[in-house]
């Protein structure tokens, strides 16, 4: 029954895709590269962001794409890799690459195997159900994803992009004339921790985003560094897998409590953030790296409920060793002694730390070379996330040094300081991916307008035969 309840579904969804005409035929010119063919789009990153971008521009009849993804099926993005909450943070309504098509939302998908009464029932969503979602999702709507293929770099080939794969260890070369980075998170940077943790012997540390086997932590004490969402959910697993006793090390006086992204969560901020002045955009961006975000009271209540887990507040790491195969943590409420120590201290902005962006990084602007802001805002964290134009497009350190920078669109944490959460946010996915979408085909339109206008002035069919 469920399965073919799930058919129905899926022959909803071609019906509703039919209906809006997706697609109806392309409409882009093809282009060569000698013998080599020019793919329009190539989208690095196949979770949910990179497949969102794929539907708008499957659905806007752009449909020379690829979309790459070092992951075997199935372990695209974060939810099988270092995402440690049981649930979504996500509120279950709210709606992500669906591009507004009723049908493709992840509550017709559920209710379609469970019903409506489970979905009514329901607190958020399971990881791996949002998971299996998304791998539903990309096949209903054939969306071209090439697994086990790594975005290794990408260098201005004439009016193109030559772009370097890995695909199963093997080097490959494709040619294009966009390329969207939807990589995830870090992908504009790397995981940071503090230096005294990453000095630490590699056995008795590692990031929050690291492969971490935690049934090796049995048994053991677990110091984790950091009070954020990820970092509650690090501590709340080695709990679950037997450790012997967990410290959260808090470095401010309280828990931050208050959620700021829920106020912003309307189409005003998250459709138009962009439009913002700098020094408007700036401040807001300040405001929330330097606020951080709270984690629902489900990831407080995961952690708590075990009676070997304790919060030290107050309690920044200023130093740290290895001692006797320990780690002594050195905080203001004196020496926490650790056999493996988890920073949850989240990811550094930074694109000349990315080695598939060597070439491209050192000409890219930031925000630190476009604005100057008052003392007061200033952040140094800040000022290195790339300064994107209105099309996610990367922008010119130097103008005219890198003309090619506008074929390059940024659609991770990195958009940020431009566009508010956009490309790593599933409540902002469906304002940013259209918008993305949009800007692509409008760039792709202008690029190719002789030839448009060519085929306006000879088009001579007739609609009917007089006789």
């Amino acid at each position: 029954m469920q399965l073919a309840s799930l058919e129905m579904l899926e022959a909803a969804v071609a019906r509703d895709l039919d209906l809006v005409g997706y697609p109806e035929g392309a409409w882009v010119p093809a282009r060569q590269r000698g013998d080599a063919p020019v793919l329009d789009v190539l989208i690095a990153g196949g979770g949910q962001s990179g497949l969102a971008v794929a539907a708008e521009l499957k659905r806007a009849r752009v449909a020379n794409i690829l979309v790459v993804d070092e992951a075997a099926p199935g372990g695209e993005g974060i939810w099988r890799r270092f995402a440690r909450m049981k649930t979504l943070r996500t509120h279950k309504k709210v709606t992500g690459p669906d591009m507004g098509v009723p049908n493709l939302t992840f509550q017709a998908w559920y209710e379609a195997q469970h019903g409506a009464a489970a979905f009514a029932a329901l607190g958020k969503i399971d990881k791996g159900d949002w998971q299996a979602y998304l791998a539903w999702f990309a096949r209903v709507l054939a969306l071209p994803v090439r697994n086990r293929t790594r975005f290794e770099g990408a260098v201005p080939d004439d009016a193109f992009l030559r772009i370097a794969l890995k695909c199963d260890g093997r080097a490959e070369t494709v040619y294009a004339r966009k390329l969207v980075l939807a990589m995830g998170i870090e992908s504009s940077g790397r995981w940071w921790m503090p230096p005294e943790i990453e000095a630490l012997p590699p056995s008795l540390r590692a990031h929050a985003a690291d492969p971490i086997d935690f049934s090796l932590l049995a048994g053991k004490r677990v110091a984790v560094i950091g009070a954020g969402a990820s970092a509650f959910d690090n501590a709340a697993t080695a709990l679950e897998q037997g450790a012997a006793e967990v410290v959260v090390l808090c470095r401010r006086p309280d828990l931050q409590r208050v959620q700021p992204y829920k106020i912003i969560a309307n189409p005003g901020f998250l459709g138009n953030f962009a439009s913002l002045p700098d020094a408007m955009r700036w401040r807001l961006a300040h405001h929330l790296l330097t606020v951080r975000e709270a984690f629902p009271k489900e990831t407080w209540e995961r952690a708590r409920s075990h009676p070997n887990f304790r919060l030290a507040t107050n309690a920044g790491v200023l130093a740290a060793r290895a001692q006797e195969g320990r780690a002594v943590l050195t905080t203001p409420v004196g020496d926490i002694v650790a056999d493996f120590a988890i920073a949850g201290t989240g990811f550094d902005v930074d694109l000349s730390l990315r080695r598939e962006l060597a070439g491209i990084a050192e000409h890219v602007a930031t925000w630190g070379d476009r604005y100057v802001p008052p003392a007061e805002f200033a952040n140094p964290r800040l000022a290195r996330y790339p300064y994107l134009d209105a099309s996610m497009a990367f922008t010119q350190k130097v103008p005219g040094a890198a003309p090619w920078l506008d074929r390059i669109h940024c659609f991770n944490f990195g958009a940020t300081a431009s566009f508010g959460p956009s490309g790593s946010s599933i409540s902002a996915m469906k304002f940013a991916a259209p918008h993305l979408a949009r800007a692509i085909v409008r760039d792709l339109f202008c690029a190719d307008i002789a030839h448009h206008a060519q085929a306006l002035l000879d088009y001579s069919t007739p609609e009917f035969d007089p006789t």
